[in-house]
């Protein structure tokens, strides 16, 4: 992957090359980091980036800061405006994935969250699929659980509790499968290794609520909201126990990475018809047109980098300016 142009860095925008960190930085030795997963889609009848509700991503990204008692700087809509610029100056005219990190950047020893001065930084690079079978993902249940609120707090997107997940991960593409679902500690499932989870039984959506130890997902709250409003689908939060993904109709992925991913095999069993269902297909081709700026009633959602002014519509005048 080809890194990034510039970065915004301890206030400013530089070039990739000068946002550095020493060896002994605190969020480097001890995790205390957190960060964000933002998507820039090109329209290309347009001629425009829109980047995915940047308010709400960045607004999760100041709660999670604060889940590991940093004071940041910046609000999240100053943040917000630096995307602007920063994408602005890269001048990306594909699809992009946008990284904001918020770290303890002391240089010393000594573990705590307490006495620290918190940086952030943004890059952003061309980015496609984070999954190569989105249509069709093959996963196994992994041995490893999923972290709870007791132990990291799931719910915000804190560095050091991903080796969690690069655990499950990597025991799951080691033994040939594409991802892993993680259960939580009382056996429900939680999610995948980077990914919210949801499954359609009975005509019904299902997806554990966020209180089953699961990233709270912008992805995940579109897309309730896509279902129930567009598509017409009853959406009910509960805990999964893992047998129901045996029994489901289809099963899938969302977030600001995997995008939503039709999940076709668990272990060695189908889910469904082991292809993408119906539900999953009609959903996927209404968000791609919803992020992209093509559907009305959801252009708010969608920033413009590049003409924060005329790109009226829907109300979404300066968002990146």
């Amino acid at each position: 992957m080809a890194t990034p142009q510039h970065a915004f860095f301890k206030g400013q925008i530089v070039p990739y090359s000068e946002a550095k960190v020493g060896v002994l930085t605190h969020a480097l030795n001890y995790g205390t980091a957190c960060f964000g997963g933002v998507r820039g889609y090109w329209n290309a009848d347009e001629q425009e980036l829109f980047v995915f509700r940047p308010h709400e991503h960045f607004k999760r990204f100041v709660q999670s800061a604060k889940l590991l008692d940093m004071q940041l700087p910046f609000e999240a809509d100053d943040l917000v405006a630096k995307l602007g610029e920063l994408l602005r100056l890269e001048n990306y005219k594909e699809d992009c994935y946008i990284r904001p990190l918020a770290y303890y950047a002391d240089e010393g020893i000594g573990v705590r969250l307490h006495g620290l001065t918190p940086e952030v930084s943004i890059v952003a690079m061309p980015f496609g699929r984070y999954i190569d079978k989105e249509e069709g993902v093959h996963v196994t249940i992994s041995s490893w659980r999923r972290v709870d609120d007791n132990t990291i707090p799931p719910r915000g997107k804190i560095a050091g509790s991903y080796v969690n997940s690069a655990y499950a991960k990597t025991d799951a593409q080691r033994a040939g499968f594409d991802e892993a679902i993680v259960l939580n500690s009382a056996g429900h499932i939680a999610e995948g290794s980077a990914e919210n989870f949801f499954l359609v039984r009975n005509g019904v959506v299902v997806t554990p609520p966020v209180t089953e130890g699961i990233l709270e997902g912008i992805t995940r709250r579109t897309v309730m909201q896509l279902l129930r409003d567009e598509l017409g689908a009853t959406v009910v939060e509960r805990p999964i126990d893992r047998t129901e993904l045996f029994l489901a109709d289809e099963a899938f992925f969302t977030g600001t990475g995997v995008q939503i991913a039709a999940i076709t095999k668990v272990d060695h069993r189908l889910v469904g018809t082991g292809r993408m269902g119906p539900l999953v297909s009609r959903l996927r081709s209404l968000y791609f047109d919803v992020v992209r700026g093509k559907v009305a009633r959801y252009r708010t959602w969608c920033a413009p980098v590049y003409d924060t002014v005329a790109h009226a519509r829907g109300g979404a005048v300066g968002v990146l300016a």
